[in-house]
């Protein structure tokens, strides 16, 4: 067994960020993930809002993180090269009674620190977004809300953190830790041990589970699932900043709202569900989700849909975010609970709890360091003279592989032979975007399978779609 200072449970956006936060500092650094990829759970399937922080209940975690947090998403963007709009949002009442709760929203923005919050009539706040339902009353403008594109900001943290010496590793599900001479030992799926010094307990929907394999103070997550649709970038007209409907205990609500890349997205449901791996979807969820995304929006075109999934949060019965050391188990770090607005709050939760980690340990700056990722480079973002410098450089630039995203073959190798890499077609997918768009790799896959299989050395029946065992093909016909 190799010894490791720390080892990170989880590498979405939570266990990614704080990774990248870790490698400032010198030590071995290790983060293993149960999925074959980063980004596979709640971080590839939520709502992509950066939220201002009005919405937090003042002096609570959430708050606190989350406007820190929102405050470093413009240099992080551009440090780490991943798409990011500072857009606005409104939270929409539709009747007179609604006044209530949006002052008592104002009211925490005060508390919370937030500026560029103020409520507006629907006049008002239908002349910026004129496809707003008639019936809003009024609503609360943020100005500071933005949107970013998840799962493309994990993977940038994870390919810097490991630039500056993390070290990753994939299908490995962790099942038992227990502590020898005050060392941590995992055991994952497949028969391995490791060791660390300190454990970082960043497992998301499974984080309890991870804390009460050793610790005497039990947590309890509740998976709440929330069903999406999305609509084709034809209709990324309908509105232009984040659509809100006033919150519930369940959550923010039904929202409307567009994403980096044009689309719009509505969503999500809150269901509390047993089963933390139940991320398919139902008729009555979207049924739901549309009808009441109809109520901001009543001139949303169900045919614009081209596609629908669900994630899952990570609801803790304390209602807050739990970061901090545990105090019974010396050396485990817990990231608990952290559902919205988790996302946002990311930034602030990796830079604190790194420092809290080096501190801990006593660890040295990492003098060499560096900060700068740059993104894959898309031939749909270049000029024509650029492309054609790309295609002199490599012509793979000039063979197009996905028609509606617009997404080369040089593109979709570079995102498998990136450090970590994608494996299997949705990893491509998150990267590139290749089969994002309205034919949702209708007509792209058999080709990205080839490329992965002479990328990886794999054969056509050992690729899939998203790991485990979701197998394309099952053999050829002729066998």
């Amino acid at each position: 067994m190799i010894m490791e200072d720390i080892i990170i449970i989880g590498s979405g956006i939570i266990g990614s960020s704080i990774a990248r936060e870790l490698s400032k500092y010198k030590a071995n650094i290790l983060v293993l993930e149960k999925n074959n990829d980063v980004s596979c759970g709640t971080t590839k399937a939520n709502s992509g809002i950066v939220h201002a922080g009005f919405d937090a209940k003042p002096n609570s975690k959430k708050a606190f993180f989350n406007v820190e947090g929102a405050k470093l998403y413009p240099n992080l963007s551009k440090e780490l090269d991943f798409p990011f709009k500072q857009n606005g949002a409104f939270v929409l009442s539709f009747s007179k009674e609604g006044r209530k709760t949006l002052d008592e929203l104002m009211e925490r923005a005060r508390l919370n620190n937030v500026k560029g919050c103020k409520i507006l009539s629907g006049d008002e706040i239908r002349k910026m977004e004129p496809n707003v339902s008639s019936l809003v009353v009024e609503g609360l403008y943020a100005e500071t809300s933005g949107i970013v594109s998840p799962y493309e900001m994990c993977i940038a943290m994870a390919e810097n953190a490991a630039s500056n010496g993390v070290r990753f590793e994939f299908n490995k599900e962790v099942i038992n830790i227990h502590k020898e001479n005050d060392l941590f030992i995992i055991k994952t799926l497949d028969g391995k041990k490791y060791e660390t010094k300190v454990l970082v307990n960043a497992a998301g929907c499974h984080s309890d589970e991870i804390n009460n394999m050793l610790s005497n103070h039990k947590y309890h997550i509740i998976a709440r699932k929330g069903e999406y649709v999305l609509l084709d970038k034809e209709y990324s007209y309908i509105s232009k900043k984040t659509l809100f409907q006033l919150p519930t205990k369940m959550g923010k609500g039904i929202l409307v709202s567009p994403t980096c890349h044009g689309n719009i997205i509505v969503g999500p449901t809150a269901l509390d569900v047993s089963n933390k791996d139940l991320t398919w979807t139902t008729p009555d969820g979207l049924n739901e989700v549309w009808k009441k995304a109809l109520i901001s929006v009543p001139s949303l075109p169900k045919g614009g849909i081209i596609t629908q999934f669900s994630g899952l949060r990570a609801h803790e019965e304390n209602e807050d975010f739990i970061v901090s050391f545990s105090e019974d188990v010396k050396g485990l770090f817990n990231l608990v609970g952290i559902e919205s607005p988790g996302l946002a709050s990311a930034p602030a939760i990796a830079s604190y709890s790194a420092k809290e980690i080096a501190n801990y340990l006593k660890l040295e700056n990492n003098l060499n360091f560096n900060p700068i990722r740059k993104a894959i480079k898309h031939i749909s973002h270049m000029t024509d003279d650029e492309l054609k410098e790309a295609i002199k450089e490599n012509k793979e630039y000039g063979h197009v592989i996905c028609r509606c995203e617009v997404v080369s073959e040089a593109e979709i190798k570079e995102a498998i032979r990136r450090t970590p890499g994608a494996v299997d077609l949705d990893g491509v997918k998150r990267r590139v975007r290749a089969g994002m768009g309205r034919c949702q790799m209708g007509f792209c896959t058999p080709k990205i399978m080839e490329i992965l299989k002479e990328e990886l050395g794999l054969s056509m029946e050992d690729i899939t779609k998203r790991g485990n065992k979701s197998f394309i093909v099952e053999g050829r016909i002729k066998d």
